[in-house]
């Protein structure tokens, strides 16, 4: 989301957001004469906007089921996406506290419009209004453009946003990325969306296990355990995913359904919580069969996590696991490769594109 803060020194309110490559600022308003504490309410109301319009696009409507089915999650989410249209009459046109009490909206972008309008209806200057209004649909515009796979501008602070759905231009990228790079690049954190760089991180994990365990003679699904004997890995993740892949699931289906179960955690919520049950049974019985003291044990359990990604920051802790799982390939291939280590990171990058090239048509 973009940050608003008041800029005491020039009087002035100021919006930041992130890149990826650290955070940009632009001067939203010169302010006309008012107290600090009038300042610092209209920068934080408009940071609680952001926040609520930007959670439109990291909790769409499609990744909840039926937008069409009445008070549905789904139709939820559709309806405080469809509220943009009235929040630039939030903003000019507030509710007022009346003798009757004050009027408030259930819907977080409404109600943060208006709490935006009452601010600018106690500072009472139509010019900064007009200004604010003019920032709003400017953010707006961002959301709409990230929406559609375009990250420029403002819309480029969705490379450090989890979305529990994909872009096919913004996929399409990151295989581009990844086939002159297959072990990534810096711009697939800074110039992509991270969900969908990490849909083709996991087709290209797939095409250098299979090049990788080919060569080992190791299961394409345990090839990045076996690098980690060589180098310490992120093992756990990498592994999943190559084992859902060989299962015949698509990069999509299980991109989206990592980054949601680690949304819902993040939110408080235990998904498919019988699975989470049957995970930890699993580790009661590897110690019950191994004579685990209650040491290690309470070890093994301590290690245990609901979501197998970052909660805070999903997308981007997977899309590093992908990576380092590819490396992990790369790592197992030269230990059954003759050769400098430029030549065989050449051999294999070369060997990982013609792989990647018959299974072309699983990228989605």
């Amino acid at each position: 989301m973009t940050r608003y803060a008041f800029d005491a020194d020039r009087n002035a309110l100021v919006a930041i957001w992130a890149t990826g490559r650290g955070d940009l600022a632009t001067t939203v308003a010169e302010l006309p004469p008012i107290n600090h504490d009038q300042a610092t309410s209209l920068a934080s109301n408009l940071t609680t906007l952001s926040r609520f319009q930007w959670r439109t696009y990291t909790h769409p409507a499609s990744a909840a089921g039926d937008p069409d089915i009445p008070n549905s999650e789904a139709w939820r989410r559709a309806e405080e996406r469809r509220n943009f249209k009235e929040v630039e009459a939030g903003i000019r046109t507030p509710n007022l506290p009346t003798d009757h009490g004050l009027v408030v909206s259930y819907s977080g972008v409404v109600e943060s419009a208006h709490r935006v309008g009452r601010t600018l209806h106690a500072i009472d200057d139509a010019t900064l209004r007009d200004t604010i209004a003019a920032e709003v649909r400017t953010e707006q515009a961002a959301i709409e453009s990230a929406e559609l796979g375009d990250l420029s501008g403002r819309a480029r602070q969705a490379v450090e946003l989890s979305r529990p759905d994909v872009s096919p231009a913004q996929v399409q990228a990151a295989d581009e990325l990844l086939r002159a790079d297959p072990l990534g690049t810096v711009e697939l954190f800074t110039e992509l969306d991270p969900a969908s760089a990490s849909v083709a991180a996991a087709h290209w994990l797939y095409a250098a296990a299979e090049i990788a365990g080919e060569l080992a003679g190791v299961p394409t699904a345990d090839v990045v355990v076996e690098a980690d004997d060589i180098e310490a890995l992120q093992v756990e993740t990498p592994t999943l995913v190559l084992e859902r892949l060989t299962g015949g699931e698509t990069p999509t289906e299980i991109v989206v359904d990592l980054i949601a179960e680690a949304m819902s955690v993040s939110e408080g919520h235990v998904p498919a919580p019988w699975g989470v049950v049957a995970r930890v049974a699993e580790i009661e019985e590897q110690a019950r069969k191994f004579d685990l003291d209650s040491a290690s044990r309470a070890a093994l359990l301590d290690e245990f996590r609901i979501s197998r990604l970052d909660p805070t920051r999903p997308a981007l802790d997977l899309l590093e696991d992908l990576l380092d799982g590819i490396r992990g390939c790369l790592l197992l291939y030269s230990a059954h490769t003759a050769g400098t280590d430029a030549e065989v990171e050449a051999q294999f990058a070369a060997d990982v594109r013609g792989e990647a090239d018959t299974h072309s048509d699983q990228l989605f």
